[in-house]
């Protein structure tokens, strides 16, 4: 067996072949033995003319492949061009749009907008536990600017001053280490509100908690926590009271969104948040293979179709991750 790869130019040689694909992904999904996906029993059998599995349990879905009940299920792409696909988003800082993945896979655009969706909901995680210790919490408007804008396009998007028009997302960041890194959590919100705000800080902080804001009112009463105000009117820094972790994390945002993806609907923008909260909590100890393989851990129990990725019908989140 060719040993796993470790880089780009590796994986596109390694998945080529359909049964490093399939090797690579039970590795994964079923550490201890394939397992049905429907009743749970071990005792399947493997169809190698079919290149799929049969449980011995007589039911309604006895047959499945390594597809069934993932993001990939029912697509008709092979997982040579899935798992390609999931290599670069994964791992490209500053994102990959669909029109270079289409030219890169040899698919339509359409068809690579859809695949890029369905893998950055697999990166999305849970609510997971309260942050704690160290904690920056700021926010910002994602839009367009005004000056890259034709005047027609300017009058008709840009009607106010400020975060009008524009799109409020938050952000929380547990403080790391040069050896373990700094852990973001992403939303996108109506509002700046203090309500708003404040309910996503107790939601996701734990109380007692160094926290560090900026001076924006909707802020204050965050009593329950050791909160400390930089005002940046004034200063930037003043010792560890800071935000420039979280601002650092917005640049990085902000860069993907205008020189990557230059158009993304506000009804889409989670996505992309959740896509680059991925490779930020993972960077510090990672390599490429390493958040490749934990990408390829998180497609399972998963599902993004079409409709509900256009709006046509509800999307069915995955359970919180405890």
């Amino acid at each position: 067996m060719a040993a796993e790869p470790t880089s780009l130019q590796e994986a596109i040689v390694y998945f080529a072949d359909p049964e490093n694909c399939r090797d690579y992904v039970v590795r994964r999904r079923w550490p201890n033995g394939v397992v049905c996906p429907t009743c749970g029993c071990k005792d399947v059998i493997f169809l190698a003319n079919q290149s799929r599995w049969q449980c011995r349990n007589k039911h309604s879905k006895r047959q499945f492949s390594l597809k069934t009940g993932t993001i990939y299920e029912d697509s008709p792409l092979g997982l040579d061009k899935w798992l390609t696909a999931t290599w670069l988003v994964s791992n490209c800082k500053n994102g990959v749009s669909s029109c270079e993945i289409g030219r890169a896979l040899n698919i339509t655009q359409k068809t690579a907008w859809f695949m890029d969706h369905r893998i950055r909901f697999s990166l999305g995680m849970g609510q997971g536990n309260k942050l704690s210790g160290q904690v920056e919490v700021d926010e910002t408007y994602i839009g367009g600017k005004a000056r890259n804008m034709h005047t027609e396009d300017r009058k008709r998007k840009i009607t106010g001053t400020g975060g009008k028009d524009k799109v409020a997302v938050m952000g929380i960041l547990e403080r790391g280490s040069k050896t373990v890194g700094g852990k973001v959590r992403t939303a996108v919100v109506g509002n700046t509100k203090k309500k708003t705000l404040q309910a996503n800080v107790r939601e996701h902080v734990l109380a007692g908690s160094a926290l560090f804001t900026d001076a924006l009112a909707s802020y204050e009463g965050l009593d329950e926590f050791q909160h400390e105000v930089v005002d940046h009117a004034v200063e930037y820094v003043r010792g560890e009271v800071h935000t420039n972790g979280m601002e650092n994390f917005w640049s990085l945002v902000k860069r993907g969104l205008r020189g990557t993806y230059v158009s993304v609907e506000p009804f889409h923008l989670f996505r992309y948040l959740d896509e680059q909260a991925f490779r930020y909590n993972n960077r510090v100890g990672f390599e490429d293979k390493d958040r490749f393989d934990l990408a390829v851990r998180q497609i399972v129990g998963k599902r993004l179709t079409w409709d509900q990725l256009t709006g046509k019908e509800l999307e069915i989140q995955p359970a919180p991750i405890n």
